[in-house]
């Protein structure tokens, strides 16, 4: 029996609100869009209104990627008076510092990544998706587990200013599991957002409120920064892999050309196991220089990267077992990032990768805007902090992705984790396409990463198979969101029966219609 749809998301609250959209007949960008929306309630700080973010669609017409992740401000001059600000946040027993304050703040892209969103493919009204984001915001959801966990972890950065410190720990402790976060004012801004649209929070008066509150803070984030941001359509990057054509994120992003890169190496060894996918993982690794940072914005960069004879060579060395393998710079440890996989009973795709970093704890009073600290996130500034010029769309591992057979949808995916996105994105669409497992098994399905000279493992990885790569392991003890949090949506091209996998790393949950 052909199903209606089926939606894979960070919180069963996000997957709920997507799915009642489709029981009503919207498609899937609908229900994609209302899910995000519900999400900027259920699973803040992790992403909102001052987030950014990518959204592949999928039809039968047309692929297309939105990009509106964080651009780089400063177009009314003058740079930074203010420092970021470090703060150290316990991972795992392990401190890891991220940089936030006013100098932290991009421009944001969601409330203008939405709209374009719904008005190039959607077929419902604003006003009608917003409800589930505005009951869950004003009249108050209760913490997971997961989200408890989250709070914690970034206690430094929700405490540091009275503005966010009010809304995460409002009896002067952050809140726990079973306490009631709500964020009233995010219910205000949504309710706007419906009934204006955009315009409010880059032209308007909530504009005017963020840009002075973050400017007179030190911030560069100004008028002009936010009235100058567009959401941009670009065509996705692809790369062939057994028979399947894997569309994902484009440049100036990162993670979609290294998930190309390793899925087209992989290709040419004709191997899946443990040991090939770290070779691919340390190759990916490799390419990373400044040369790559600065190519991602320059024309033609993808066929320069993906040349075939230059994949040729790398795969050859790699089946000798003369692949190299070398550290790289370490990324952010935590990877505050949420993913919503959607699929209609048509066959169309939304995925939506959202992050709000860490969240710089600038929430303007008013505005329900929590800005991100994109500008204090060293993995997104490989070349130092505060060197990019403004307006320039800053690059992201973020990679919405979907695989398809004979030009028809297999899957929907995407992953939030920070520089284990590309890993984890590789890993399952490995474990759906090379191993055959479905949807869930193939979330679950235990991950590695190669990063710094150490394979880091999780149970159910071939011991023996680790050993062969001949570099250190640390072994994990139990499945950990370090490793990603990857929502997707499986679909069999022939019956069009759709399964989907929610990760258990990070809260993952699933509606199939």
């Amino acid at each position: 029996m052909r199903s209606r749809g089926a939606i894979a998301a960070g919180h069963r609250l996000t997957a709920e609100a997507g799915a009642r959209v489709l029981r009503e007949g919207g498609n899937a960008v609908d229900a994609a869009v209302c899910a995000v929306l519900t999400s900027f309630a259920v699973e803040s700080p992790l992403t909102g209104l001052g987030a950014g973010g990518f959204m592949l669609v999928h039809t039968d017409e047309d692929d297309v990627l939105l990009d509106f992740f964080v651009e780089v401000p400063g177009r009314e001059g003058g740079g930074t008076r203010a420092d970021l600000v470090p703060l150290s946040v316990v991972f795992d027993e392990t401190p890891q510092v991220f940089n936030v304050g006013a100098a932290s703040c991009g421009v944001p892209g969601t409330p203008a990544g939405l709209d374009a969103a719904l008005r190039r493919f959607g077929s419902m009204p604003m006003a009608e998706l917003i409800g589930p984001a505005v009951t869950h915001a004003r009249g108050g959801v209760e913490v997971t587990a997961e989200q408890a966990y989250l709070f914690k972890i970034l206690e430094p950065i929700l405490t540091e200013y009275p503005e966010t410190r009010a809304i995460y720990a409002p009896r002067g402790t952050i809140l726990g599991e079973g306490d009631t976060f709500r964020f009233p004012d995010l219910a205000d801004a949504l309710e706007r957002y419906a009934a204006e649209g955009p315009a409010p929070f880059y032209r308007g008066e909530i504009a005017e409120a963020i840009a002075a509150w973050i400017t007179d803070r030190g911030g560069t984030l100004g008028r002009a920064d936010l009235a100058s941001y567009e959401a941009v359509a670009r065509a996705p990057v692809r790369a062939a892999f057994r028979g399947r054509e894997v569309l994902t994120n484009a440049p100036p992003s990162s993670g979609g050309i290294l998930i190309a890169f390793c899925l087209a190496l992989l290709e040419r060894i004709g191997d899946a196991g443990v040991t090939s996918v770290v070779a691919a993982m340390a190759e990916a690794n490799r390419a990373r220089t400044e040369e790559f940072h600065a190519g991602l914005y320059g024309e033609s960069y993808v066929d320069r990267f993906l040349d075939p004879a230059r994949l040729d060579a790398l795969a050859a060395g790699i089946a000798s077992g003369k692949g190299p393998f070398r550290d790289e710079p370490p990324g952010d440890a935590l990877g505050s990032t949420t993913h919503i996989t959607v699929v209609d009973g048509e066959g169309r795709c939304a995925a939506v990768t959202c992050s709000n970093g860490t969240g710089s704890g600038m929430l303007p009073p008013g505005t329900g805007v929590h800005v991100n600290n994109m500008l204090g996130e060293e993995d997104l500034n490989p070349l130092g902090f505060h060197v990019l010029p403004a307006g320039r769309r800053m690059t992201s591992m973020m990679a919405p992705t979907v695989v398809l057979r004979d030009g028809e949808l297999e899957a929907g995916l995407g992953s939030g984790g920070s520089n284990r996105i590309r890993s984890a994105i590789l890993q399952v669409i490995l474990r759906l396409v090379a191993d055959g497992m479905d949807a869930q098994a193939a979330v679950d399905a235990g991950r590695v990463h190669y990063e710094e000279g150490v394979v880091q493992a999780e149970p159910g990885v071939d011991d023996d198979a680790l050993e062969r790569c001949g570099l250190r392991v640390a072994r994990w003890r139990r499945r950990n969101l370090f490793f990603g949090g990857v929502h997707g949506v499986a679909r069999d091209p022939d019956s069009g029966k759709l399964r989907g996998g929610g990760d258990p790393r990070r809260g993952g949950a699933v509606v199939v219609l």
